[in-house]
């Protein structure tokens, strides 16, 4: 899914800031390509690729199987503390943009 990234914010994120940043929240990261790929908990893969100042792609897989609740609950917490650290938006900004671009049809 495309995330928006706040105006001013790509600053903190650019060069080698946002591998930083996905280890210091995952524990680990991998570079392939353009795109940086890492894995936690109940989330096989974590895909982040920024496509351009104002915008990043991350694309998550699940791990086969049953989990949970506790461990769902942990990852997507991690998964939403990585995208506002990422982003500059908190998860209630990224859901109104995200509403907003639906409505005009831009999804």
């Amino acid at each position: 899914m495309d995330y928006d990234i706040k105006k001013g914010w790509y600053k903190n994120i650019e060069g080698d800031l946002l591998a930083q940043l996905m280890q210091e929240v995952f524990g680990n990261v991998v570079a392939e390509g353009e795109t940086l790929v890492s894995t936690y908990g109940v989330l096989e893969r974590i895909e982040v690729k920024v496509l351009a100042k104002d915008k990043m792609e991350i694309v998550t897989v699940n791990k086969p199987g049953t989990a949970t609740d506790d461990e769902i609950l942990d990852s997507k917490r991690k998964l939403n503390a990585f995208a506002e650290k990422a982003t500059g938006f908190d998860a209630k900004a990224r859901m109104k943009r995200a509403q907003k671009k639906a409505k005009e049809g831009k999804l």
